[in-house]
């Protein structure tokens, strides 16, 4: 007789995102969450980004059909299995030991690829070497001190990695006042308090706290930057941040990187009309999570006047508040090729590891397949703009 086979609790509970969200929270410490979780200031723009994709109304034709769906679609020649990939998101080592491995092992098994944090707690050659051949992107800051830059350029372009994508808009730290609030540094520096609550979550303190006083950002080499204490690294490298970053660094990077070269940060349409003639060869229409300016336009406000202003002449991407299935579909209706996922995976991972990362990218494929069906598309490439009722285009 066949043993009936029981989901761990998390699985049972974790039944969405949201679910898998106050899983998170119940399981890591309040500065570890909320350096996850928060966004910057008021968080209007980490609200907004969540809120705008229900002002999107679905125009399903259940009658067309449809049997089987087929979720795959294409970036930069690579065939992805999903219309989403996995976004960058620092520290990833704090919610989870080797994050960014689980995180990647989970996403080559899903059929997807991930862009790797520049933030990482592995270095991009060992998180390239669980990846197999799953696309995988590098993340890039531009650095007043360009050898910084140059490093991650080249080491990227040795570990094999896919395409490089430059953050823009992360140049002057924004103010994320949950880190203020709960004293979070990096590496982590707990208060007598703190610490007491932070032993109450006994699995987190079990698995990561012998790892705390060496968790840092792996990818920075001390030979370049000339620090080797992990809490002076991260102060160097936000007095590093070179706010004059203009489009001739744009094409300092185009010139040393050989292949898909992206950025990530872009919200205005006559900056991704600008980077197309900067020989850019895709945009990551992003807020960054809502951590960096408050009050901005969400992602998906801003993507149909970017898709209008550049369709068919490079890739966009979505990235930001994205919480179930559907928001991937509405944001291909409105000219997405595929979106980001940052927030959701971190959550999966702190439930736990790569089996929660691997649960949550379950769970966007199943709604995302859902909709599909009760929508009468058969593939990703019949999503367009006659799926919605009244898209909002009025925006610049």
């Amino acid at each position: 007789m066949a043993i009936p086979v029981t989901r761990p609790a998390w699985q049972r509970k974790g039944f969405n995102v949201a679910e898998m969200r106050k899983l998170a929270r119940r399981r890591l410490p309040r500065p570890v969450f909320d350096f996850g979780d928060g966004g910057a200031e008021n968080e209007e723009t980490l609200r907004r980004s969540e809120e705008a994709f229900g002002t999107l109304k679905l125009l399903p034709k259940p009658l067309e059909g449809i049997g089987e769906r087929d979720l795959s679609t294409t970036l930069f020649g690579r065939k992805l299995d999903l219309p989403f990939f996995v976004g960058p998101t620092g520290l990833s080592g704090l919610f989870w030991p080797d994050g960014e491995l689980c995180v990647a092992r989970a996403a080559a098994a899903a059929g997807t690829g991930f862009c790797l944090s520049h933030a990482s707690t592995s270095t991009m050659e060992d998180v390239a070497a669980v990846a197999g051949k799953a696309p995988r992107w590098m993340q890039v800051f531009l650095y007043r001190n360009r050898d910084l830059t140059r490093d991650f350029v080249e080491r990227a372009q040795a570990a094999s990695y896919d395409a490089l994508v430059l953050t823009v808009d992360n140049q002057i730290l924004g103010q994320r006042e949950r880190d203020l609030r709960n004293g979070f540094s990096i590496p982590p520096h707990f208060t007598p308090l703190q610490t007491a609550v932070m032993a109450t979550k006994v699995g987190w303190l079990r698995r990561l706290g012998p790892r705390l006083p060496n968790l840092g950002m792996a990818n920075y080499r001390s030979d370049i930057t000339g620090v080797s204490d992990l809490g002076a690294m991260a102060k160097y490298l936000n007095a590093q941040l070179d706010q004059s970053l203009c489009w001739k660094d744009v094409e300092w990077l185009r010139g040393l990187w050989k292949g898909p070269f992206v950025l990530k940060g872009i919200l205005h349409p006559e900056e991704a009309v600008a980077a197309l003639d900067h020989g850019v060869d895709g945009v990551i229409v992003s807020t960054h999570g809502g951590r960096q300016l408050d009050g901005v336009i969400s992602s998906v406000e801003a993507l149909p006047a970017i898709f209008d202003a550049v369709a068919g002449r490079m890739t966009v991407l979505l990235d930001g508040g994205v919480r179930r299935g559907v928001d991937i579909v509405r944001a291909l209706a409105l000219g997405a090729d595929a979106c980001l996922l940052g927030r959701p995976q971190l959550w999966g991972l702190a439930v736990a590891g790569e089996a929660g990362v691997a649960h949550v990218l379950s769970i966007y494929r199943k709604e995302i397949d859902r909709v599909m069906g009760l929508c009468g598309l058969p593939n990703i490439a019949a999503i367009g703009p006659e799926l919605l009722a009244a898209p909002n285009r009025e925006f610049f």
